[in-house]
């Protein structure tokens, strides 16, 4: 799936709401809520704070797609098309960055 349909298939579940979207502000404190379940599903799996027991247990992945979710909805409220500006930012680290690491051997 492209971006482009991925920020249209959000566009069109979200058009069915009188109010599609909530205001850039309100969009960034969700993602930074999804960001913190994220964290905390990381933490949970490889790093030292275990959940306690009467915590749910979230999949990462799940954790991961609520944030593109909110990302797109971000992005759709302010008219930002993410495959142009992801082209982008691959095309700025593909430059700046190309021999900045080490390269696996080719063979």
């Amino acid at each position: 799936m492209l971006l482009k349909d991925f920020q249209k298939q959000v566009d069109d579940w979200t058009g069915q709401f009188k109010l599609q979207y909530w205001r850039p502000h309100e969009i960034l404190a969700r993602l930074v809520e999804e960001m913190g379940e994220l964290a905390r599903e990381i933490n949970d799996k490889f790093g030292p704070k275990k959940r306690k027991s009467e915590e749910a247990k979230k999949r990462i992945g799940d954790e991961i797609a609520d944030i593109l979710f909110t990302l797109a909805c971000l992005a759709n409220s302010l008219g930002i098309d993410l495959e142009k500006e992801f082209k982008k930012m691959m095309k700025k680290y593909q430059k700046r960055d190309n021999s900045r690491y080490r390269k696996k051997k080719k063979f």
